[in-house]
């Protein structure tokens, strides 16, 4: 009921503006149609859990898409999922089971968008991308949302989002199938779990050449904890130069941490030139509490964090990362950076990590398919800690 009267109240907001009719007749919104979809075959090799033995796993999955043509402003979206692992071992379903051990289909969206002069609603399931909500999109399968959106771009150089999600589709369900439309287990902190749904609202503003303006908030309707995030970044191109300046903020409310609040402070620095680039950046979270990120994994925006293993969020870390990138060209790209973590032995001790990335996308006839490869290695300082590495081979093909 609550998300039916936020979709009236949406679409009514949105009707206020001069809406573009698009298609003539609902047939012709439907025979305007645009089909996508992308092709996966997705290869890991883990050794992160000291109980479980080493393990790799194979996955083929495919996602299609179908978005109908314009029809007085309103279109209808719909994605569907698809993930298997038929060569997973034992050790590989356990290893495995909370983010790539996941067989079956699922329709990952299926929403009315309306569509009135710079405003956009979307009612339904639906991947999201926010700073406090949000999809994470590098996996086989992709997270998502069933909730209302709404997205306005009337204000100069500025964009305005609200949100609200009642439902949340994980990578998995945790017993080897594709993840399902429920509640919402919160990998950092107690809340929020979306009993009752949560919202956010968040303005990005860019009215300084260079300047972007992040400001965003989120909350869990059932315990009222609240999640927030600010940040500024500034770049510049000079000739061959690019400098780059960025500061970051997240506040986690005692509702959601389950204990005290929580802050995450960032800064980062950035220098290229040419197809070279490299960045500094430093991250530190007071002492009392973990720094909930948000809702939905793809809600990770802590300048220091590793490609697959660190965290930068637990009570008391400092974290320190420095990299370095290069392209050789716009679609094939080198990267490494160095991080280090410490929390000064309150839980997990001190950690470093050795990152290194590779990604090519193909041209001319194969244009469209793409390759990545990740290594992330962690070094425990913790006497008898047990040091952790993974590997991801990620091929893709969209059309």
């Amino acid at each position: 009921m609550k998300l039916a009267n936020l979709s009236v109240a949406a679409l009514c907001l949105a009707g206020l503006s001069t809406c573009s009719l698009g298609a003539d007749t609902l047939a012709d919104a439907f025979k305007e149609g645009k089909i996508s979809g992308e092709l996966k075959a997705f290869y890991w090799d883990r050794d992160r859990n000291p109980s479980i033995n080493s393990a790799s796993i194979f996955n083929t999955g495919v996602v299609l898409g179908y978005t109908t043509g314009s029809y007085n402003g309103f279109s209808l979206g719909l994605t569907g999922q698809a993930n298997s692992a038929p060569f997973a071992s034992s050790n590989a379903k356990t290893q495995f089971g909370w983010d790539e051990y996941g067989s079956g289909a699922q329709l990952s969206e299926a929403y009315l968008a309306y569509s009135a002069g710079k405003t956009t609603v979307q009612v339904g399931r639906m991947f999201l991308n926010t700073p406090l909500i949000a999809s994470i999109s590098n996996r086989m399968v992709k997270e998502a949302f069933e909730g209302a959106s709404i997205v306005n771009t009337d204000l100069p150089n500025t964009t305005l989002t609200a949100a609200y999600v009642q439902k949340f589709q994980a990578q998995t369900d945790g017993a080897g199938n594709i993840g399902k439309f429920t509640t919402y287990n919160n990998p950092y902190g107690v809340s929020p779990l979306l009993e009752d749904g949560a919202y956010t609202l968040v303005a990005v503003n860019k009215s300084i050449t260079g300047l972007t303006l992040t400001a965003a908030y989120a909350e869990d309707l059932e315990t009222n904890g609240a999640m927030a995030y600010a940040e500024a970044a500034y770049s510049i191109a000079v000739n061959a130069f690019t400098y780059g300046l960025s500061a970051q903020y997240y506040y986690s409310d005692k509702e959601v941490t389950g204990s005290k609040d929580a802050d995450l402070y960032g800064l980062k620095a950035s220098l290229g030139y040419g197809a070279l680039s490299g960045y500094v950046a430093y991250t530190t979270v007071s002492k009392d509490a973990t720094v909930t990120p948000g809702i939905g994994w793809g809600a990770d925006l802590a300048y220091t964090g590793t490609i697959i293993l660190s965290s930068s969020y637990p009570a008391n870390t400092d974290a320190y990362a420095i990299g370095l990138g290069y392209a050789f060209t716009p679609t094939t790209t080198l990267g490494a950076s160095y991080t280090i973590t410490d929390d000064d032995d309150l839980a997990y001790g001190k950690a470093s990590y050795v990152s290194l990335t590779g990604n090519y996308a193909f041209d001319g006839a194969l244009k469209g398919l793409s390759f990545l490869v990740m290594y992330d290695k962690e070094y425990r300082d913790l006497a008898g800690a047990q040091d952790k590495d993974e590997f991801r081979f990620s091929a893709s093909y969209k059309f």
